[in-house]
């Protein structure tokens, strides 16, 4: 069997106020406002179907919104009535599994941190270089939700490809 690199397509958040959260994404980042909210039920029309399929038996009725970063990947946002989306108090639980952050790029790492704090969001961290005498900057910060965001200065594959000289050794 031959594998290929699958591109990311979207990254799913769940918020409690949809509207307040679609403005917030599309100020914040510019993220493109692609559809939504739409209100999807229970209601056996076919897409009630696939949600309820996907979430279970509890789900009865919600929101979802579609946007695009400057890249084309998607942020696809919830806000769940029944159930109700809560938020969550422990929102740093990285030790556990699952997904707990999604990362952005933008060059200006801390004037990105400024404005998320500025929009009501929060800067869980100092702008860390990553590599001491390179560019290369890194900081946590999360929604007005509580949905973590880490912003670095550079994408990924250019921060760590071809690297020897990193603190922690692979074993």
């Amino acid at each position: 069997m031959s594998y290929h690199p699958v591109p990311v397509t979207h990254v799913g958040l769940t918020v409690t106020d949809i509207k307040a959260a679609t403005e917030w994404y599309t100020k914040a980042f510019g993220c493109r406002h692609i559809i939504g909210p739409l209100h999807i039920r229970h209601d056996g029309s076919h897409i009630g179907e696939v949600f309820k399929g996907i979430f279970g038996d509890r789900f009865e009725e919600g929101y979802v919104s579609h946007l695009a970063t400057a890249n084309g990947v998607g942020i696809e946002l919830f806000e769940f009535v029944t159930p109700k989306s809560e938020a969550v108090e422990d929102n740093f639980r990285y030790w556990k599994t699952g997904v707990f952050h999604f990362c952005l790029v933008d060059p200006d790492v801390d004037g990105l941190a400024r404005r998320i704090a500025e929009m009501g969001g929060r800067q869980r961290s100092k702008v860390w270089t990553l590599f001491e005498g390179e560019p290369f900057k890194a900081v946590y910060c999360e929604d007005p939700w509580g949905n973590l965001i880490e912003i670095y200065s550079h994408s990924t594959e250019l921060m760590y490809a071809n690297r020897s000289d990193t603190a922690a050794r692979a074993e």
